[in-house]
């Protein structure tokens, strides 16, 4: 699934629900609620997501297992970064290889 995380996949699921795995019994329902573009190449894409979850469920850096109705299951290494009076907000950075058979 890692190849199928690219920029324009993400674009398309803006403002949609992710589940995140936050502990073996535990998930919370984070947001994608923004993606910045970076410098990208012919051979790398620059990309960041910022997510949007609850203040009540709010969890530190690390790798999380996401599940999303439309792309499926993946990983994703998310940080906090802010907390606003509408949520706490995660980012996740991606800087690929894009591969060019």
């Amino acid at each position: 699934m890692a190849d199928n995380l690219t920029k324009e996949v993400f674009k398309e699921n803006l403002n949609t629900e992710f589940r995140l795995q936050i502990e073996p019994s535990s998930t919370v329902a984070v947001e994608l609620v923004e993606l910045l573009e970076g410098v990208s190449t012919s051979r790398q894409e620059q990309f960041t997501l910022t997510f949007r979850g609850p203040l009540e469920s709010e969890f530190g850096q690390g790798m999380r297992d996401v599940e999303h109705d439309r792309m499926g299951k993946f990983v994703l290494f998310l940080v906090p970064v802010a907390r606003n009076p509408d949520g706490m907000l995660y980012e996740a950075v991606f800087n690929r290889v894009i591969d060019k058979n």
